[in-house]
């Protein structure tokens, strides 16, 4: 009788347990930290900007880690994030222009923590970032590298794609920046629902991304005419138990205010699902009535003299309203 009291009173914990675990993940916002400080882009206004898409819909806690500028800044020694204390880390730095790798002890706490299932999400410049650390070029897949460092990926009229071997055609580099048509490949849970094509404003088509290229999926991709081939705009690879996913979205750059890049309704949405996915929770945040379709941009509008970044509540009871965004045809690039 004791014996099958006690075995009763374990399965009642086991199940509490697993009860409340799976509730917290359920209801718990997503966990997330983005890593800052130094960048030749403006990564300060990046921060802001991101921090508008994600704070508003409820679904995310968003903290800040900002690096010393340089190995010898205040701080730089004591500058020790812990990313075991969250889902998802937002990583902006990148080194170009005389900026520092991150110490060694921040590197290898980085690695542990993708290793063992954290997310990254790796914004725009934090491509461009840490040629040298072998550990991060293999968690990106494709960077802004020299032609001699890798493989880079092109995408064939049918979809499929070609590696090109390392010294076979350009350096990383972007034309103007213009309108692009994103084709999804696949039908990767964070595009589920999505238009096959959209159209994004004023974006950077990356040209010859190299890297070692390993488990990697491409998501969508845009034609350049520069080179006339059609290059990733979105990739995903693993690391370890760790999921990363990369984009060429979220282009802020010196003397930008509120640039329509990062207030199109299509990017907005990617970007909140994507992390929904990096975090290993289902992708539920819906496709807002405003999405932008393969004819038509959607920049969500200034409203009283700042950007309304803000997309859609998640609905509670079916329904949401978005907030009105302006529709228009491609223009031509800049």
């Amino acid at each position: 009788m004791l014996t099958r009291i006690l075995l009763a009173g374990m399965i009642l914990l086991l199940a509490a347990g697993t009860s409340a675990s799976g509730a917290d993940d359920g209801r718990r916002p997503v966990r997330v930290l983005i890593v800052d400080g130094y960048s030749n882009h403006d990564w300060r206004l990046t921060t802001e900007l991101i921090r508008g898409i994600l704070e508003p819909t409820g679904q995310f806690t968003v903290m800040v880690t900002t690096a010393p500028p340089t190995a010898d800044a205040p701080g730089w020694n004591a500058w020790r994030p812990v990313f075991s204390n969250y889902d998802v880390v937002i990583q902006t730095c990148n080194d170009l222009g005389g900026g520092p790798a991150w110490p060694r002890a921040v590197q290898e706490e980085f690695e542990a923590f993708v290793r063992r299932g954290g997310g990254v999400y790796v914004w725009h410049a934090g491509n461009n970032a840490f040629r040298d650390w072998p550990a991060y070029n293999e968690m990106i897949g494709l960077g802004w590298r020299s032609k001699d460092f890798g493989v880079a990926i092109a995408v064939g009229e049918d979809g499929t794609l070609i590696r090109i071997p390392p010294s076979e055609g350009l350096d990383t580099g972007h034309g103007s920046r213009r309108d692009t048509l994103v084709t999804r490949l696949g039908d990767h849970p964070i595009h589920a629902g999505l238009p096959r094509a959209w159209l994004t404003p004023d974006i950077e088509v990356y040209h010859y991304a190299r890297g070692p290229a390993k488990r990697l999926e491409v998501l969508s991709y845009g034609f350049d005419p520069d080179t006339n081939l059609r290059w990733p705009l979105e990739w995903t690879t693993t690391f370890g138990a760790g999921r990363v996913y990369t984009s060429t979205f979220g282009h802020v750059w010196k003397g930008d205010t509120q640039p329509e890049r990062m207030r199109c309704a299509g990017v907005q949405t990617v970007v909140i699902r994507a992390l929904q996915w990096l975090a290993g929770r289902n992708v539920t945040w819906p496709v807002p009535p405003d999405f932008p379709t393969a004819n038509r941009v959607s920049v969500r509008p200034v409203v009283e003299g700042r950007v309304d970044l803000s997309p859609p509540s998640m609905p509670r009871s079916g329904s949401f309203s978005p907030p009105r965004a302006l529709a228009r045809t491609p223009r031509s690039p800049r």
